[in-house]
């Protein structure tokens, strides 16, 4: 009975020791374009950006107004873009299934405006920032309630022109 106690620490002291070594491994590159902290990108990636900034806003109904949530994440995307000059973005406006083709593009255009404003307003030059509607043409969730339509009425930043992880 004391064998199996002793193997199964020597098993956990032996299982710690090769864990310590993976966490020294994956810092180790954290300054050359690796993972950055716990296993984030590298800060200056599209990875990141999407991961940890944050690449789209959502809207209310009938809405293209920038909220406080919508400020605060676009507030992190323009310290982004400020950090990684050579990076551009296409903004792309959607909205949820409701109302005309025609009408959800024009919502679309003011809700990627909306955002692109904002950014410019932040600090971003306008010439690295276009935008695109695509209305209610590309939904992320498909059902006819409130739970999808919410997700669906965003502005999406798509990056370009930086490191991709």
């Amino acid at each position: 009975m004391k064998i199996k106690a002793v193997a199964a620490l020597g098993l956990v002291a032996l299982l710690a020791a090769c864990a310590g070594d993976d966490a020294v491994d994956a810092s180790a590159g954290a300054g050359a374009g690796g993972a950055g902290v716990a296993g984030q990108p590298d800060p200056s990636t599209i990875a990141y950006f999407n991961q940890v900034v944050g690449d789209r806003v959502f809207f209310a109904f009938d809405s293209s107004e920038i909220d406080s949530q919508a400020q605060a994440t676009l507030a992190q995307q323009a310290q982004w873009f400020r950090n990684n000059p050579a990076a551009t973005a296409t903004i792309e406006g959607h909205t949820d299934e409701r109302g005309t083709r025609d009408y959800n593009l024009a919502l679309g255009a003011r809700r990627a405006n909306a955002a692109r404003a904002f950014l410019i307003s932040q600090g971003v030059q306008a010439d690295r920032l276009r935008t695109v509607s695509y209305g209610k043409e590309r939904p992320v969730a498909l059902c006819s309630d409130e739970s999808c339509w919410a997700q669906n009425r965003r502005a999406v930043s798509v990056v370009v022109g930086a490191p991709t992880s």
